[in-house]
């Protein structure tokens, strides 16, 4: 792992969403692509947010079992994304040693860091994509299939 970057690791599939859509878009894509995390970006292109599960949870009533479904959507409807995004975010360029990305991610207890390049992003480093690689790497050192 001494000698990997970022890069090695990253997944370059971004998903995105502006910081004027609504909360049930993110909602929706989280749940239908399985994902946690998902970067705001502006018109631009360049990074701005992200928004976690976390902060779904934590900000827009979902999960809330003692309210109608209906209900728990209006409130998706009408709840921005930059009212939820975490604004002040850390992230790595490509190539940052994956071992200072780590620490950076186990010191800041952050479940990932969106990869930039200046403010563009060009992809997302997960703690899935280190739990993927020490597997393969398991099975590899072992003769296992991947």
């Amino acid at each position: 792992m001494k000698d990997l970057r970022v890069r090695d690791l990253m997944s370059d599939h971004v998903i995105s969403v502006h910081p004027g859509d609504s909360v049930d878009k993110v909602y929706d894509a989280m749940t239908e692509l399985g994902i946690r995390h998902i970067a705001v970006i502006d018109d631009e292109g360049d990074l701005v947010g992200l928004v976690s599960h976390r902060d779904l949870l934590r900000h827009a009533l979902i999960e809330r079992s003692d309210l109608p479904f209906f209900i728990q959507r209006a409130v998706l409807r009408r709840t921005r994304t930059e009212e939820v995004m975490t604004s002040e975010i850390e992230t790595a360029e490509p190539d940052l040693p994956l071992a200072e990305a780590a620490r950076i991610m186990f010191e800041n207890k952050l479940g990932c860091l969106p990869v930039t390049e200046g403010w563009r992003v060009v992809g997302i480093l997960t703690e899935s994509d280190f739990v993927k690689y020490f597997t393969r790497r398991h099975a590899n050192d072992n003769g296992l299939p991947n």
